[in-house]
């Protein structure tokens, strides 16, 4: 797990090694153990480590053939690299560490750009032919490891993150306007923009090769993987699906579990991390966990649930774990709000301030974790999402629906009067279409239900996942620890998608159930809690955790800012949100903003992701322009 960066030039300028060396300073914390660097004449490589496999400095990076003619910097964890270092020791090739690193090398030497289908595990990595005067550059298929790129005219740029990109002399720190409707529409971003102008982030599942062209430069990109969820042709029994989930799953945390240094796990309290907690438990006896509870003295509603600590104290009881947790308060948010937004950049999804205590936890004691993220994605998590457009006219009656759900912070009928301050060079942003392009070719053969729900869980793993992915890798690595996903092994990922719509969800005919975040009084039985959802998850895991948690009512890893935003924090958005001074007028109407803050305030709303991301926001203003 590492932080890489690096230059080309296609007009052959000479890659100053100073600039490098700033690029990789930028983010030390993806890897405090050594730094590296490469040059060769318009090209060059920084590398920050943080040593997990083979801790020796013969792994060290950049990593180069013995004739120099290829190289490498990598960000990641190849979970399945001794099968294929085993493939390419008979094909002849010989290794001089024991590191993934040396194997994703003489794989692309071997086999070129088709490797990333041999590789299980999450990657960035890119890769320099000297012979051929061009970079290979790679993502893995589900974007758990965060790369960014920046191509203008004779200068190609890229990173682990975007501010490793912002100290080379030549790239301006300009905001791109364009994407603060999607944001602001999906708390979230679909497309490949950043915040930053001219600065994208590289699509998971993707390869390019980067060489000089006709005065610019040549950028071929590639997609080599994508979900694909869709009914079986043969429907298998129950028993028999259980089995194979729990070969798997046993299966990914294992693979996942290989590291030279100390191993814990989040231990949320829920079904996901717990499964993933036990079966490492097996293997690895007493080992660390890790939980973030709040403290509810001020909380009201929904959000008097939202605590799990004493679920995670019995599971940790049971699996026998060395056990730490952390409580946050009302002003913990806004203690650490410049360094998380300086260590995010870009805002995403959710209030992600828990994830940036609980990574400063975990890394206090290890260098790598393990969590359960991709669980709900998979399995259908999040059923009061998918029975939003489960009965549809047609592909984009159904696109209607759930765009109108997504828009979860303004609606796209508010932009005029939202975004008045750059109404001009925002409002041909169509978000609509923004949303409707994230199904690229899979709009087709919607018939049944079953389909619908297989594309909303396609949806939702191509954005909701992958943004989740964004925040849980930026804010671990701000304290550099490595997060694994064990549900995002590649045979799990296959398996899961490929499961029937009816082994996930129970009432596929039903009505939306609990939505926490939707504005409006939560009564009556269309807003019930419901324990549907990850149907065959749950009898699986049986086997290694209590009933309770496996039947127990869904529920997300969220703070009770709603009620904070009313009491406790209300003089902290105050001072920012109602300041004279405040950035985020510039680019959102004052008017507007401060009158859906209020209808908060007042009880007559929830907005609670709203003020959060006005206050990301205007926090992101501070620190970046």
């Amino acid at each position: 797990m590492c932080g890489i960066s690096g230059i080309f030039y296609s007009d052959k300028r000479i890659v100053d090694g100073s600039v490098l060396k700033s690029m990789a300073d930028t983010i030390a914390h993806r890897g405090p153990d050594s730094e590296g660097f490469l040059t060769d004449r318009n090209m060059g490589f920084a590398h920050r480590r943080l040593s997990i496999i083979d801790l020796s400095k013969n792994a060290d990076q950049p990593m180069s053939t013995a004739n120099n003619s290829y190289s490498i910097v990598y960000n990641g964890e190849l979970y399945n690299f001794q099968a294929i270092k085993k493939q390419l020791t008979d094909l002849g090739y010989q290794f001089t560490t024991k590191s993934d690193t040396e194997v994703i090398l003489n794989a692309y030497i071997e086999w070129g750009a088709d490797c990333v289908n041999r590789f299980n595990g999450m990657f960035a990595f890119a890769i320099w032919d000297k012979k051929a005067e061009k970079i290979f550059l790679a993502r893995d298929r589900y974007g758990i490891k965060p790369l960014y790129f920046l191509n203008v005219g004779s200068t190609f740029i890229f990173a682990s993150e975007q501010k490793a990109i912002l100290t080379h002399p030549d790239v301006k720190n300009e905001i791109d306007l364009e994407v603060l409707p999607e944001y602001f529409s999906f708390q979230n971003i679909f497309t490949s923009k950043t915040f930053f102008r001219d600065i994208h982030i590289f699509p998971a599942g993707n390869y390019a090769f980067i060489s000089s062209g006709n005065g610019c430069v040549d950028l071929k990109m590639s997609k080599y993987w994508d979900y694909s969820f869709q009914e079986p042709q043969s429907q298998n029994s129950e028993q028999e699906y259980i089995e194979e989930l729990d070969r798997l799953l046993v299966q990914a945390v294992h693979r996942q579990s290989v590291s030279d240094v100390e191993l814990g796990c989040y231990l949320s309290g829920g079904m996901d991390s717990g499964s993933i907690t036990a079966i490492a438990a097996n293997s690895l006896p007493y080992i660390k966990t890790f939980t973030c509870g709040f403290d509810l003295h001020s909380a009201a509603g929904l959000e008097m649930g939202f605590d799990e600590r004493e679920a995670s104290e019995y599971m940790s009881y049971l699996f026998k774990t060395e056990h730490y947790e952390m409580v946050l308060k009302a002003g913990d948010m806004e203690r650490c709000m410049q360094k998380l937004v300086w260590h995010m950049e870009d805002p995403r999804v959710g209030q992600s301030y828990p994830n940036f205590y609980i990574s400063q936890l975990a890394g206090k004691f290890v260098k790598v974790v393990l969590g359960g993220t991709g669980g709900d994605e998979l399995f259908g998590g999040y059923p009061w999402r998918y029975y939003r457009a489960v009965v549809n006219e047609n592909f984009d009656d159904y696109v209607n629906k759930y765009y109108n759900f997504w828009q979860r912070l303004v609606p796209s009928d508010q932009f005029s009067n939202f975004f008045n301050p750059i109404a001009r060079d925002v409002g041909h942003v169509d978000t609509r279409h923004i949303f409707r392009d994230v199904f690229d070719k899979h709009a087709h053969n919607l018939n049944t239900p079953e389909d619908y729900i297989n594309h909303s869980l396609y949806f939702e793993a191509k954005t909701f996942l992958h943004g989740l992915l964004v925040v849980e890798d930026k804010l671990s690595m701000a304290h550099s620890l490595e997060n694994r996903v064990p549900f995002l092994d590649n045979d799990l990922v296959d398996f899961a998608m490929q499961l029937p719509a009816n082994m996930k969800l129970g009432n596929l005919g039903n009505v939306i159930r609990l939505n926490e975040n939707e504005s409006g009084n939560k009564t009556g039985k269309y807003f019930n809690k419901t324990k549907d959802g990850k149907l065959l998850l749950r009898k699986a895991m049986r086997k290694y955790i209590p009933q309770q948690i496996t039947d127990g009512i869904k529920q997300g890893f969220s703070a009770p800012d709603a009620s904070w935003f009313k009491g406790e924090s209300i003089e902290y958005l105050k001072s920012r949100l109602f300041n004279n001074n405040a950035r985020i007028y510039d680019y959102i109407d004052r008017d507007v903003a401060q009158g859906l803050i209020n209808e908060h305030v007042q009880g007559k709303e929830n907005r609670r992701l709203l003020i959060w991301s006005l206050l990301n926001f205007e926090e992101w203003c501070e620190v970046f322009l």
